[in-house]
C-alpha cells in the first residue's frame, strides 16, 4: 500500500500567496500617503513654534515684524523701522517648510488683519494655491 505524502498541491500554494498579496494592498491602501500626513504634521508643529516665537517678540516690543522684515527678525535684528527696542534671538535660523520653501508671513495679514498670516505654500511651493497648509 502506498502512503500519501502530506505536501501541499500548487492550487493550495496559489491560493495562499493570492490571500497574502490581497492582504498587503489592503494594508498598504490603509495606511495611505504616511508621508504627506507626517509633513502635515510637521507644518503644524512649525506654524505653533513661530507663532510662540512670534507672540513673544511682540509681548517684548510692543509690535509684530512687518511683512519686509519676515520671519528672519527672530533670527536676526531687523534694521528697517519698526525697529525693536529688546530684541533677542528667538531662532538659530528661519525654519523651513517640510519642502523646503520658507514659511509665508505676512503682518498685518490678508486672511487675519488685525494680526498676521503664516502658511506653508505645500508640496507645490506656490502660495495662495488649494494645498496651501495652515497648520491647523
Amino acid at each position: 500500500m502506498k502512503k500519501r505524502q502530506g505536501a501541499f498541491t500548487l492550487l493550495e500554494i496559489m491560493l495562499v500567496i493570492s490571500i497574502i498579496v490581497i492582504l498587503l494592498g489592503v494594508a498598504i491602501n490603509k495606511l495611505g500617503n504616511t508621508t504627506g500626513v507626517a509633513k502635515g504634521i510637521a507644518v503644524r508643529a512649525d506654524v505653533q513654534a513661530i507663532a510662540t516665537q512670534l507672540k513673544l517678540y511682540e509681548s517684548m516690543n510692543g509690535f509684530l515684524p512687518t511683512t519686509e522684515q519676515g520671519l528672519q527678525a527672530l533670527v536676526t535684528q531687523p534694521t528697517t523701522e519698526p525697529k525693536p527696542t529688546r530684541w533677542y534671538s528667538l531662532f538659530k535660523e528661519v525654519p523651513k517648510d517640510p519642502w523646503g520653501s520658507n514659511y509665508i508671513y505676512l503682518s498685518p495679514g490678508r486672511k487675519n488683519p488685525s494680526s498676521y498670516d503664516l502658511y506653508s505654500a505645500g508640496p507645490d511651493r506656490k502660495a495662495d494655491t488649494a494645498d496651501d497648509d495652515w497648520g491647523n
